[in-house]
């Protein structure tokens, strides 16, 4: 599922289930201050408008959900390799 933005163009992977280990004792403090924006609301229309190439609408009668075409990291970078060829 696609959870966020990134400013450039290319795709980054993450995995939002493992969490960010705090290591140094100085930093440990910063983390807890970050406040996220709220998800933005989306319409069908919005996301019919931006979606790429490679993604998906899942569409349920809750929510709108974007997701990659291919599931896996490694077969988009099969494919995204043979596209380019």
């Amino acid at each position: 599922m696609v959870v966020g933005e990134n400013s450039r163009d290319e795709d980054l992977d993450v995995n939002v289930c493992k969490i960010k280990h705090l290591t140094n004792m100085r930093a440990s403090g910063s983390d807890e201050a970050l406040t996220l924006t709220p998800p933005k609301q989306v319409t069908l229309e919005f996301t019919l408008e931006y979606i790429g190439a490679d993604e998906l609408i899942e569409v349920t009668p809750m929510s709108l959900r974007i997701r990659k075409r291919l599931l896996n990291q490694e077969d988009r970078r099969k494919a995204r390799r043979d596209r380019h060829k």
